[in-house]
């Protein structure tokens, strides 16, 4: 049987759009993450294979969030979404952010760049749940895992190693072995985390 999301009526109409005009759209990330934990999603995000100008064409009201990784915020009844092109992201030189990204037309490359399988579900009304790495698995059991391997994850951006730490206590949730030792690891690099985004 297939999961059922609730998803918000703008998030629908703006997936709907993009289809109309011949693109793929999901919600995407925490969003899907805590509606299959019975939870509100703060934020509905979007991703789509449209390219940032494509989807400025399409929608009347748009804001540049952040043009060069693909985000554009459509705003809808006072509301902001969030709406990413599909991407992988190049080298990693700083050990915080990609030198550069690649726009693709592919879902599920998009999703392997992601840090956790429950954070890289996807998910809109006419196909249901995309989850290509075990997501749903992993929140069933209780896991924090990585997406493919998991020092590979943590040397790309050290931040993760602290997301993994706070989603394990808010979720309660246990930290995989490899991505356990992964995070032993690699935690030296967190000096390359800056104070704010640490405290934040």
């Amino acid at each position: 049987m297939g999961i059922e999301m609730r998803v918000p009526a703008d998030a629908e109409q703006i997936i709907e759009k993009l289809n109309e005009h011949g693109f793929e759209a999901y919600v995407v990330g925490g969003c899907v993450r805590d509606s299959l934990l019975g939870k509100e999603p703060e934020d509905w995000d979007i991703t789509t294979s449209a390219k940032p100008e494509e989807v400025k064409a399409i929608f009347s009201r748009t804001i540049d969030t952040g043009i060069q990784h693909g985000t554009v915020t459509v705003m809808l009844n006072r509301q902001g979404y969030e709406v990413t092109t599909y991407r992988v992201d190049g080298e990693y030189e700083d050990g915080r952010h990609p030198k550069s990204v690649d726009f693709t037309t592919s879902l599920l490359e998009d999703l392997k760049r992601r840090d956790f399988t429950i954070n890289a579900m996807a998910y809109n009304g006419r196909e249901g749940l995309v989850d290509a790495f075990g997501g749903m698995e992993d929140l069933e059991n209780r896991v924090i895992r990585c997406v493919g391997s998991a020092v590979n994850r943590f040397t790309e951006d050290a931040l993760r190693i602290l997301r993994a730490v706070r989603f394990s206590a808010q979720l309660d949730f246990r930290i995989e072995d490899e991505t356990y030792e992964a995070i032993s690891l690699i935690a030296p690099n967190l000096e390359k985390v800056s104070r704010e985004r640490i405290a934040s």
